[in-house]
């Protein structure tokens, strides 16, 4: 879809109209302003020759000047050859005052123009802008989850800032300047018509050869510049991807590989950069070529017209010449602006696309009934359904079934069989294909949504929390919610005790995602957050899964009271969360193959049945006659993970997938909070104090960017030679312009005549020499400039994954603001480089020429003129300070509103499941109030200097010439070397304006150097690089804990591990266990080195801290919780596990094979080519986790790490990945972390810990017969403290 140039301005209301209309007006009457000046000029022009044939024929001394004629000494008339009586007594320097009079009148007149014209366009953009934002995020945050599934998170982040930026660039000053030029061009052919037609008609026949060049120019850069654009992006989402899962990249070793395919895509945005280059350079030079051929045409003919018809004079040939010149120079000028409009209109066809596309599912639309007595029956009539990212896959595939109101339905059966897929169906949250999904026997697609969503309560199993305090989180259930209903479903929620546990209550914050809270308490928070909407409807989507035996029964206690008289659906894989349920009903293959009670289902040995067997083989069951699963905590995982992982990479969960998008979030304080109640205040002005110290860069010696060049010396050289020439042009110009006006004094005819066709020739020659300079300096510079920018991007990339994990739990180093610094960050360093460059030596060998002409020809005058050329300099650069100034503050104050944005479209399924898409849209608004207002304010400032810069001209002229015309008559000081003079320096300042013009690009740049070399030079606290730390051949894969104490760098207050002593022989396996926050995954973490404990930690007997990095990694394989895939294929994820060599497909099948994940995936359509989705999104958990274990069987490890490996399965899945780990342990050393006690018994070792430290060690038997902790965890699921 494209967007025309004027539906850009859709947004704008009556108000911004006539801003706009009366901007443009001015800006029309500003255009005339330079037309205008020229028909001052040519009557100048006219004195001035006149006066010189005076002093020329005065020379006689036979002739005298009597009555304003020119008389013989001997008292009869002078005659011209042509018999006319010949006028003298020209008074110079009168006829100058009055010419300077008019020049001050115009000038003053241009700065109050271009101020309104400035001013005007640019707030009014502002407002428009502000409209675009507010509805395009409304829009997005109306569509339909489909739409998210089939658009990254990452896409529409970037989208909302810089394609509204683009927006704004093209409907901002822009096409005020381009209404002024427009204006210049048709005044100032009006001005060549009034002036002498026949000239004005010839220099026309040319011009069309110059729009052309720049109507195509426009269309080819829009093109180029969309390419390039969609090719960047690719590399973007490879960042993200990577910084995202950077805990996987860094466990398996895949910096390289990563930092190669992220180049890989660079190389595509580099190519068509270059492309773009040279096709500018290419009409650029076309363009000056055109120029001064048509200035010779124009020249010759205009001779002929002065000298052989007298149809002008030589003042009415300037004015004809210079106006229809200024015009085409007016026309050739605009096509930047073209570009602006152009990409602006590129950028701003996705987001009216998107602003204009009805979502399927509107949640915000008033449509569809509300009921008005609500049963809750729910039923599924022959439901055939596949994602939309998709097609190919059917999840439901022609399912029935009935749900019961007031009962509890139990959903069961293995991962990947649909029974999320059904709980998203009755949320409308996907429109199924065929068949219909009834509420009280109403098809749901005919109800009111938000009204139905009200109804529903749910519960996750990783339950998403947003980045407030728990107050706020739990009314985002129903907003306006009362305290007392407030506390009431905390209370039911089980939460109650626990939040007034902590110091500041319910104004506890959350951290980003929940980040603070632990496993158990996060879930109690959601429950408490889906109680309090009084739901009709509770869906609970493996709610307690996630939780430890304790805990459990706390919040399953809690879930049985809340669905007391509710339609309650219930997805678990405990059977003890299931047996209870009035209806169970069992699926596969996204069937409903069987429905009953308990016992009934028993009875019937179907999909029911085997997953109750498989779980009752355990050793434990005897002893427990209800069949609850036995199951360590599983809340102490997540709390070491929330704190130790802040979950990056690991804690992505399938459901919230997103959430990664940034870490913990400023309260670093930790769970602990009873400990540490007081850090947050202070870590929260630790990290605003570092946020400050973190601004004021050191701008970048532009020296060091320029090394990072050094490569591509050949083409900087031939660059800056092409600018050079390019320089040159202009000042040699002025001299030949200047004998022009010369050669009407001479009164020899045929001197005249060869002098003028001299002089045509040389114009020709400046042409074609101007072509080549200017295509040359446009393809080296662009070439060497996006060099630059792919080695930068490459070379900042590397730097962020050489950094030690610790790194990325700073908030400032989310993931998603490091993609924005790799993409903006390295672009805007090319803007010191390349171009910029070429601008500079263009500016300074014309600012160089002028001067060495203007001195040579008369230093008085220069002198003067010079004393302008500050103003003229200083006001270009006083509107470079002033606008950098506000790009930073406009940067600052959008980051408040992006980090809205981001949070809102992470978690956009919980935010749909509450309907609380409104709420998020009027914090967004409410974030844009203060860029809007500086944005405001700038348009004013702006404009001032804008105008004070446009008007330093006329008032240099006015001085110059009136100074020139004094020179003239008292020292005889010949006319041609005024004009050759001041159009030298003049044409200095013009140049000089446009050098410091670009300064606040290159001031820009200089800072985003500073920023990105910060991170090149940042020295890793743990040093990853092959070379360093030791290596050695027969690694056996003995670890030993000596007294080993830790803290989390961001959290340096809270003790983790507080001396643990524990020792594995190789081949032995150890087993974890213990609550929340023991440090367990801790001791993972720093097994692989992503931290280094404060002592005692040592690997076959040497320190951990002195063995390499990659080396060590390389013998640990690592199968977390929640596994993290890449974007690609099945095949290529596993080959992952050993970025060392490229695995054979023998290996991938046989690792396979082990991970019983090979039949799985010969079912597929493409096998192993099978793509798997952003972060492993088309798959199933049990699915991801056995393909983490072939990528970590490929790698053939020495030391296995199981953190959590199979807690987030169904049974049925547990059993099969429990074989495949029990294989894949056999020979190694391994560590276990684990909730479900059955999983550990095998273990050499069990490990109990407990706040850091070893409470109990020994294996099964030992620890059971102790009857300690061990035992009360086994019999009880009592929590160990």
């Amino acid at each position: 879809m494209t967007v025309g140039f004027f539906e850009l301005f859709r947004f704008a209301t009556w108000k911004d109209s006539v801003m706009m209309v009366v901007g443009g007006l001015c800006a029309v009457v500003h255009g005339a302003a330079s037309p205008l000046m020229l028909l001052v000029y040519g009557m100048m022009t006219d004195t001035f020759v006149a006066y010189e044939f005076e002093v020329q024929v005065l020379a006689d001394p036979n002739k005298m000047c009597q009555n304003n004629t020119i008389w013989w000494r001997n008292q009869s008339v002078y005659e011209t050859p042509e018999n006319t009586t010949m006028h003298c007594g020209v008074d110079i320097e009168a006829q100058m005052t009055m010419f300077a009079y008019y020049y001050i009148g115009i000038g003053l007149g241009v700065l109050i123009l271009s101020y309104f014209q400035i001013a005007l366009w640019v707030s009014a953009a502002a407002r428009q802008i502000q409209r675009i934002r507010k509805t395009y995020f409304r829009k997005v945050m109306r569509m339909e989850i489909g739409w998210f599934d089939c658009n990254s998170v990452g896409e529409l982040n970037t989208r909302i800032s810089d394609d509204i930026n683009k927006i704004n660039n093209a409907i901002a000053d822009q096409v005020s300047i381009f209404i002024e030029r427009i204006s210049t061009f048709i005044f100032g052919f009006m001005v060549g018509f009034i002036g002498g037609w026949k000239l004005t008609l010839v220099v026309i026949a040319v011009s069309p050869l110059i729009g052309l060049a720049a109507g195509l120019m426009a269309m080819a850069v829009a093109r180029l510049t969309g390419r390039e654009l969609t090719a960047y992006a690719k590399a973007g989402a490879v960042a993200d991807e990577v910084l995202t899962a950077i805990r996987t990249v860094a466990a398996f070793g895949g910096e390289d590989k990563e930092v190669e395919r992220y180049d890989r895509n660079l190389e595509e945005a580099q190519n068509w950069g270059v492309k773009k280059g040279s096709i500018i350079g290419l009409f650029q030079g076309y363009l000056w070529c055109i120029i001064f051929l048509c200035y010779a045409l124009a020249f010759w003919y205009g001779s002929k017209l002065v000298i052989e018809t007298k149809e002008l004079s030589p003042g009415t040939l300037i004015q004809v010449f210079f106006g229809v010149l200024m015009a085409a120079m007016n026309l050739g000028q605009a096509s930047p602006c073209l570009e602006a409009f152009a990409s602006g209109r590129a950028a701003a066809s996705t987001i009216f696309e998107t602003i204009d596309r009805e979502p399927e599912i509107d949640c915000f639309s008033e449509e569809g009934h509300k009921l008005d007595k609500v049963i809750g029956d729910i039923e599924f009539h022959d439901v055939t359904f596949h994602y939309p990212s998709r097609p190919d896959v059917k999840i439901l595939d022609h399912l029935s079934m009935v749900i019961k109101a007031g009962q509890t339905t139990a959903f069961v059966g293995p991962s990947g069989s649909g029974k999320s897929t059904t709980i998203q169906l009755i949320q409308r949250f996907y429109n199924p294909k065929e068949g219909m999904v009834t509420l009280d026997g109403h098809d749901i697609r005919g109800l009111n949504i938000p009204w139905l969503r009200t109804l529903i309560g749910i519960v996750e199993q990783e339950p998403t929390l947003f980045a407030t305090t728990i107050a706020e989180n739990i009314r985002f259930g129903r907003p306006g919610v009362t305290m007392e209903d407030l506390i009431q479903a905390t209370k039911e929620a089980n939460a109650y005790d626990f939040i007034m546990g902590l110091p500041q209550k319910f104004d506890t914050l959350v951290g980003e995602g929940g980040g603070q809270m632990s496993g158990g308490q996060k879930q109690r928070i959601a429950i408490a957050r889906a109680l309090v909407r009084k739901p009709r409807i509770l869906l609970l989507d493996m709610a307690t899964s996630a939780l430890d035996n304790q805990s459990e029964a706390v919040v399953q206690k809690a879930l049985d009271m809340a669905s007391l008289g509710r339609t309650t659906i219930s997805i678990a894989h405990r059977l003890s969360t299931v047996r209870n349920a009035d209806v169970i009903v069992g699926f596969e293959h996204g069937r409903a193959v069987e429905c009953g009670t308990h016992s009934q289902l028993l009875e019937r040995q179907g999909v029911y049945f085997t997953l109750v067997t498989l779980q009752n083989q355990q050793p434990d069951a005897a002893k427990k006659p209800t069949c609850r699963t036995p199951t360590g905590t599983i809340e102490e995982e997540f709390d070491s993970r929330a704190r130790g992982f802040s979950h990056g990479s690991y804690n992505s969960s399938l459901r919230s997938s997103l959430r990664l998008r940034s870490h913990t979030q400023l309260s670093n304080s930790s769970i602990p909070d009873a400990i540490c109640g007081s850090l947050k205040i202070r870590s929260n002005s630790l990290i605003a104090a570092d946020e400050t110290s973190e601004e004021h860069v050191e701008p970048a010696p532009v020296i060091r960017v320029l090394r990072y060049n050094q490569p591509e010396w050949p083409f900087l050289l031939l660059g800056s030679l092409g600018a050079a020439v390019n320089g040159s042009v202009n000042p040699i110009y002025a001299i030949l312009f200047s004998q022009i006006l010369g050669t009407f004094a001479i009164q020899d005819l045929n001197e005249q005549q060869k002098q003028i066709n001299g002089i045509c020739v040389l114009f020709c020659i400046v042409a074609f020499i101007s072509f080549f300079s200017q295509f040359l300096q446009g393809y080296a510079f662009a070439k060497s400039g996006e060099l630059l920018t792919r080695r930068l991007r490459k070379a900042g990339f590397q730097a962020m994954l050489r950094q030690e994990v610790g790194w990325f739990d700073d908030p400032r180093n989310s993931p998603g603001a490091l993609t924005t610094r790799l993409a903006t960050d390295a672009s805007m360093v090319q803007g010191a480089t390349g171009s910029q460059i070429g601008m500079i030596v263009n500016s300074l060998t014309n600012i160089g020429a002028s001067f060495i002409i203007a001195f040579y020809f008369s230093w008085k005058l220069t002198l003067v003129v010079m004393c302008f050329l500050p103003l003229i300099g200083l006001s270009g650069l006083f509107q470079a300070k002033m606008l950098t100034g506000f790009a930073n503050e406009d940067k600052k104050a959008m980051e408040a509103a992006g980090q809205v944005s981001g949070e809102a479209l992470s978690n956009i399924r919980t935010i749909a499941g509450l309907s609380q898409q409104s709420a998020f849209v009027a914090t967004y608004e409410q974030q844009l109030q203060a860029p809007y207002q500086s944005a405001k304010r700038k348009a004013n400032v702006y404009g001032i200097c804008f105008g004070f810069a446009r008007c330093v001209i006329f008032m240099a002229y006015a001085a110059s010439f009136r100074y020139g015309g004094y020179l003239v008559t008292t020292e005889g000081l010949h006319y041609i070397v005024v004009f050759r003079v001041i159009s030298a320096i003049v044409i200095s300042g013009t140049a000089l304006g446009k050098a410091s013009s670009f300064t606040p690009d290159y001031a820009k740049a200089k800072i985003a150097a500073a920023q990105f070399f910060k991170l090149l030079d940042r020295i890793p606290a743990i040093n990853t690089s092959h070379s360093h730390g030791e290596k050695w051949d027969n690694f056996k894969g003995e670890v030993e804990f000596r007294d080993c104490k830790f803290t989390y760098p961001t959290r340096p207050d809270v003790q983790v591990l507080n001396g643990l002593v524990v020792s594995v022989k190789p081949g032995q396996t150890l087993a974890f266990v213990g609550s929340s926050g023991c440090g367990k995954s801790t001791s993972v973490q720093l097994l692989e080195r992503f931290y280094d404990p404060s002592e005692g930690q040592l690997i076959d007997g040497r320190p951990s801290q002195d063995v390499n990095v990659p080396f060590l990694r390389a013998q640990m394989g690592l199968v977390s919780q929640e596994p993290v895939l890449f974007d690609s294929s099945i095949a290529e994820n596993i080959q992952y596990g050993d970025n060392t060599r490229k695995a054979s497909m023998e290996e991938i099948i046989h690792a396979a094979k082990k991970a019983f994940l090979h039949d799985f995936v010969m079912t597929l359509p493409d096998k192993y080519e099978t793509q798997v989705g952003a972060q492993g999104s088309q798959l199933s958990r049990g699915q991801k986790q056995r393909i983490a274990i072939a990528r970590a069987i490929v790698r053939n490890p020495r030391i296995l790490l199981l953190d959590e490996a199979t807690s987030a399965l169904d049974t049925e899945s547990e059993k099969i990945v429990q074989e495949a780990l029990d294989q894949a342990r056999k020979g190694r050393t391994c560590m276990v972390i684990a909730h479900r006690l059955s999983t550990i018994q095998a273990a050499d070792i069990i490990v109990v810990m407990s706040q850091g430290v070893i409470i109990e060690k020994g294996t099964h038997d030992d620890l059971m017969s102790r009857k300690g902790a061990y035992y009360s965890l086994v019999t009880t699921g009592a929590p160990i403290s």
